[in-house]
């Protein structure tokens, strides 16, 4: 009888233990959201002359769960520039949009624009406004 009572001691504890150790990492599945609104410049080729300014709408807009080296997700910008990404866990993200490059240093000509968050869970995040240059 002792030996059950201590088996079924070591079996409650070792499960408490399994739901208290495991955090979930970044991703979706929680209540947290980013979201944010892309404004595209418009610029001439020198980037000395600024010829407009706008919503950026329907451009790609990535996240990066944690210490992901890739993108988990990506959505585009709507027709006023806005983007959201839901249902993420409490954590660390990043977002990047491309955009010209107005150093005009970059051999490819675009950069990416990259900011970094912590979500909470049932917190909105907001990323403010991203600028791209075209």
């Amino acid at each position: 009888m002792n030996q059950l009572k201590t088996v079924l001691i070591f079996l409650f504890t070792m499960s408490i233990l399994s739901f208290t150790a495991c955090k979930k990492p970044e991703g979706e599945g929680g209540t947290g959201r980013i979201k944010g609104t892309l404004l595209a410049e418009q610029w001439n080729a020198t980037f000395t002359v600024k010829q407009a300014e706008f919503p950026a709408m329907d451009e790609w807009v990535y996240i990066i769960y944690g210490s992901d080296v890739s993108y988990g997700d990506r959505i585009r910008s709507s027709y006023n520039g806005e983007f959201e990404f839901k249902y993420l866990r409490a954590g660390k993200y990043k977002i990047y949009v491309y955009s010209k490059d107005k150093t005009l240093q970059s051999a490819s000509g675009e950069v990416a624009i990259v900011k970094e968050f912590t979500v909470t869970e049932d917190n909105t995040t907001d990323a403010g406004v991203i600028t791209i240059y075209k």
